[in-house]
């Protein structure tokens, strides 16, 4: 991880990358030549000349599949100045989502990405949405220009995983009265 990423993430917190199910990720209307992995990808993600680029329009869908339960705590969505994602909605475990029916749902947060953010300042969730979180779905709504093109170096997920509790190991506590 680079020192860059390891800033980024609270204390506690950690890169979620390791618990990505890289088989179930998808993105609509990605480059064919600029694809999902140039963000999201160990080694992709850090090299600045990689990007995620919209193909038809400025639009990007994602679904990020986990391989277990996840809390997210932050995001981090690097890109550049002028083609940089600006709004950008997030939705926890929605599987099967298009552009048809995005803003049929209400967004679990949407943020604003500021310049700050551009640069990989951490945007800081709606820690209580996101408490349960099997997939993510991100929408990158529109761009920092208003231009077609909407292109991003990196995406960092921060959180934690959910332990699950052993049932086996606990005791059964004797009512001493």
């Amino acid at each position: 991880m680079s020192a860059e990423s390891a800033s980024a993430i609270q204390r506690n917190q950690v890169d979620l990358l390791d618990f990505i199910d890289w088989s179930g990720v998808e993105c609509l209307n990605q480059s064919t030549s600029h694809s999902v992995a140039n963000a999201l990808k160990q080694g992709y993600r850090e090299d600045d000349g990689l990007n995620l680029e919209s193909d038809a329009d400025e639009q990007l869908l994602l679904y990020i599949p986990f391989l277990q339960v996840i809390k997210l705590h932050s995001i981090v969505i690097k890109g550049p100045e002028e083609e940089g994602p600006k709004t950008v909605k997030l939705f926890s475990n929605k599987e099967h989502m298009g552009f048809s029916n995005v803003n049929d749902f209400p967004g679990s947060d949407t943020l604003d990405l500021s310049p700050e953010n551009l640069k990989g300042k951490p945007v800081v969730l709606k820690y209580v949405k996101f408490q349960n979180v099997r997939s993510l779905t991100i929408f990158i709504e529109d761009n920092q220009s208003g231009s077609e093109l909407t292109k991003v170096q990196k995406i960092v997920l921060c959180g934690t995983t959910v332990e699950t509790t052993d049932m086996k190991g606990l005791k059964k506590i004797e009512d001493g009265h």
